[in-house]
């Protein structure tokens, strides 16, 4: 009998033994020493509720500048009004344009050449000018001409020209040969004034064009006005 209750306590206490080992808690895990000086990371839920930090919108982010001024570029309308033949007429057109546009500039156009003339200046008089002749065409030149009326009496015509480079060949080869020879170019008109605006989106160019008694109205890319 004693040995039989030997074994059965023996059973009951490995029994007793497994149970503990195999329920007992999980021993912590051994924590590394936080450097002196650095504050531990925590995890956002180990943190109370009450303690985290509240989340604030982000702000939006500006427009670069340069796109904004390209915003304001595109909703820019750019025309040239004109041509006004005399200064007081283009003042006069400027001040009603004024007040309907954000920028005016006022630019003279010069006078369009269709090509050059080639020319020794007035003789003194008319038997001159054809000694002066005689001289050219004894050098070996050809093409020319004694004027005889107008301003130019008396001078002497020696080609017309395209260019402005040929024309200024001729000269170079009368000069050499001893001929005060000169060149200018052939103008149609006078010198015009033109009014280069730019104004903002809606703008009526139709009726500014009937305010400022301008002839023509023509689109103006708005990089070129000043």
């Amino acid at each position: 009998m004693l040995a039989r209750a030997l074994i059965v306590l023996l059973l009951v206490l490995n029994v007793g033994v497994a149970a503990w080992w195999a329920l007992r808690a999980a021993p912590p895990a051994p924590v590394a020493a936080q450097p002196e000086g650095v504050v531990r990371l925590q995890l956002l839920r180990e943190v109370p509720v009450q303690q985290r930090p509240k989340h604030r919108p982000r702000a939006p982010v500006p427009a670069p500048a340069s796109a904004a001024g390209d915003a304001a570029a595109a909703t820019t309308q750019c025309f040239s009004f004109g041509p006004y033949a005399d200064v007081a007429a283009a003042a006069a057109a400027r001040a009603r344009l004024q007040p309907l546009v954000q920028r005016i500039v006022s630019r003279t156009q010069p006078a369009q050449a269709r090509g050059w003339r080639v020319y020794l200046a007035p003789m003194p008089t008319r038997d001159a000018a054809q000694a002066m002749a005689r001289r050219i065409a004894a050098a070996g030149f050809s093409d020319y001409f004694v004027l005889h009326e107008g301003t130019d009496a008396n001078a002497i015509a020696l080609g017309r020209y395209g260019s402005e480079s040929a024309a200024r060949d001729r000269v170079s080869a009368l000069v050499a040969a001893g001929f005060p020879a000169r060149a200018e170019p052939l103008v149609d008109g006078d010198a015009t004034t033109w009014l280069d605006i730019g104004a903002a989106a809606g703008f009526d160019a139709a009726r500014a064009q009937a305010a400022a008694s301008a002839t023509r109205r023509e689109p103006l890319d708005c990089a070129r006005l000043p």
